[in-house]
């Protein structure tokens, strides 16, 4: 709450978000593309390794397919087949460099049987005997075969070995096949980059993957289309590219790593969640620069309108910054129509106070028929004592004392209400206030016992520009006032503090006295307003009219049984006013 109580904190709150929301919608836009483009991407990869396994198996079944054709068309191999099948078997070892990377050559007689065989595959020979390839070469058509075998899929040709070309006789067979192995799945990874898996009949018989895998794989013969697998921990496109056109034959599966395939993906993914974060820094920053930037004057303005308000200190201005960039014409005229407003303010103030003291004025006759009347009845009597006759001594200095005490009462009096009557002249130059604080506590102490003064001063506020004697004098009747509130108070204490603040100094005299009736604390600053017996009324109000002569201000509170605290506020260098 604290955030959004604050226009600053409102401004960079909104403009933080906007940020922070269009960062982060731009981030999940652009992620999402990529996203989906290295998942497109992937896909096109692995149906175009598909594709090339595809051709690779095609062009090797053609390859074959001619080879056997140019074997079985030999004839020194017809005649052979026709003899015996030792005579086969030799003639078999010539062709044995044209067919270097087959895995099996079958030779069989019209009859199916088999005549000779190459390779290490020859229990795959002889089932391939009884396989309806053989038949159907005997029948004058070429096939292609695929069998399972322990380490693979044995794919064959089978082409039919004739004599005569317009009626053909059918002397035997001639079977060529290649292992679908882990040799050749390794070599296929070598070219396209992802892994090949063979399987058939819900066995994976070769494989570049560890056989770790294979359960896994094995569940992806049957499918179609790309799926995802998990593979030791990781992630695959698997594609099932089939081998024949039965649906449930031979299966060869196309692997490709999400993770390698996806790695730079996600590395545009980092590089734009750091771009990301870097931006909502850098918005976060430029936002807290604009909120600061567009509130600064006004914080400035509300900074000095609340301590003001708080204290009342009239003589506080606003200062704005002059800076020829951010230069604020609103918050200018606002501080400038602030100020000439404390300005009138103050000035009505100061008049109506001298209005007060006028009309105080009119009230000094009440005063001085009840203040000097008194007086001058002690003295008709006193001197009327001094005309009896055979006077003695004793009673002529009573009398002479009585005279001398009421004229300077009198005395008093009529300065105290010529002070408060008539414009303060101030004789303005530096100060050590604190100094002054000690030297009225000092005189404050010496006019009568009671309870002593503790001094709290800050050597911050010690230099400051005043009238040092008026506002000694003024000091000295606070205090007085401060020291009779406590007498006969068990434990009070009287303390004079000062304060440095960044305006000026506070003056604070705090009493733990039996406090000021809340009947009469808003009369305690009014002329001839007093509830001690022979008091004038016009200390307070007189020591106010210094303080405000001096541009400060004076304030007063009081709880009953607590004590009492005056707060005075003066500026470093005073004006009088």
């Amino acid at each position: 709450m604290t955030l959004l109580s604050s226009l600053r904190g409102r401004i960079f709150l909104a403009s933080a978000l906007l940020a922070v929301l269009t960062c982060g919608v731009a981030l999940f836009v652009v992620n999402r593309r990529v996203t989906n483009e290295g998942e497109r991407s992937l896909q096109r990869e692995i149906l175009a390794t598909g594709v090339i396994v595809d051709q690779l198996r095609t062009s090797r079944t053609e390859t074959y397919t001619i080879t056997a054709r140019i074997i079985a068309d030999s004839p020194t191999l017809k005649a052979a087949v026709t003899t015996d099948a030792p005579t086969v078997q030799n003639e078999v070892r010539k062709y044995g460099p044209l067919l270097n990377s087959a895995n099996l050559l079958l030779f069989t007689d019209a009859r199916g049987n088999v005549m000779a065989t190459s390779g290490d595959a020859s229990a795959a020979a002889r089932l391939l005997a009884g396989q309806p390839a053989v038949k159907n070469a005997l029948a004058g058509k070429e096939t292609v075969s695929l069998l399972p075998q322990p380490n693979g899929i044995l794919q064959v040709v089978t082409v039919p070995i004739t004599l005569f070309l317009t009626q053909p006789q059918i002397l035997g067979t001639l079977s060529a096949g290649f292992l679908l192995n882990d040799t050749l799945a390794a070599q296929l990874k070598e070219i396209t980059g992802s892994d090949v898996a063979f399987g058939m009949d819900g066995r994976i018989l070769a494989t570049t993957m560890s056989r770790e895998a294979d359960p896994v794989l094995a569940s992806r013969l049957a499918t179609s289309g790309v799926s995802t697998a998990t593979i030791a921990g990781g992630e695959y496109a698997v594609l099932p590219r089939p081998l024949g056109a039965a649906a449930s034959g031979p299966v060869a599966l196309i692997l490709r790593s999400r993770a390698e395939q996806l790695q730079s993906v996600r590395a545009i993914q980092a590089g734009l969640a750091v771009t990301a974060v870097v931006a909502v820094l850098l918005a976060t920053l430029l936002s807290f620069a604009v909120a600061r930037t567009i509130t600064r004057p006004l914080a400035a303005i509300t900074d000095v309108m609340r301590e003001v308000a708080t204290t009342g200190d009239l003589t506080q201005k606003i200062t704005l910054g002059e800076g020829r960039l951010w230069r604020d014409e609103d918050a200018q005229l606002l501080a400038a129509t602030f100020n000439t407003l404390t300005d009138s303010v103050a000035r009505f103030q100061r008049e109506m106070s001298q209005k007060e003291r006028l009309l105080s004025l009119g009230r000094l006759s009440t005063v001085i028929a009840h203040e000097v009347r008194n007086p001058l009845m002690i003295i008709k009597g006193s001197l009327h004592a001094l005309r009896q006759k055979n006077l003695q001594e004793t009673a002529m200095h009573e009398a002479v004392h009585d005279i001398n005490e009421e004229v300077e009462r009198l005395n008093r009096i009529v300065n105290e209400v010529l002070d408060f009557a008539r414009p303060i002249r101030f004789d303005i130059g530096p100060a050590d206030l604190n100094a002054l604080c000690r030297e009225s506590a000092a005189a404050s102490q010496a006019a009568g016992p009671g309870a002593p003064i503790d001094l709290e001063l800050d050597p911050a506020a010690s230099s400051v520009t005043t009238d040092a004697e008026r506002l000694r004098l003024a000091l000295v009747n606070m205090l007085v006032n401060a020291r009779h509130a406590v007498n006969g108070t068990p434990s009070g204490d009287v303390a004079l503090k000062t304060r440095a603040r960044q305006e000026g100094v506070t003056i604070i005299i705090a009493d733990k006295g039996a406090g000021i009736d809340p009947a009469h604390l808003a009369h305690v600053f009014d002329p001839y307003f007093t509830t001690k017996r022979g008091g004038t009324g016009l200390g307070l109000p007189i020591a106010k009219n210094i303080i405000e002569g001096l541009g400060g201000t004076i304030t007063i509170g009081s709880t009953p049984g607590a004590g009492t605290e005056i707060r005075v506020d003066l500026p470093y260098n005073s004006t009088p006013a």
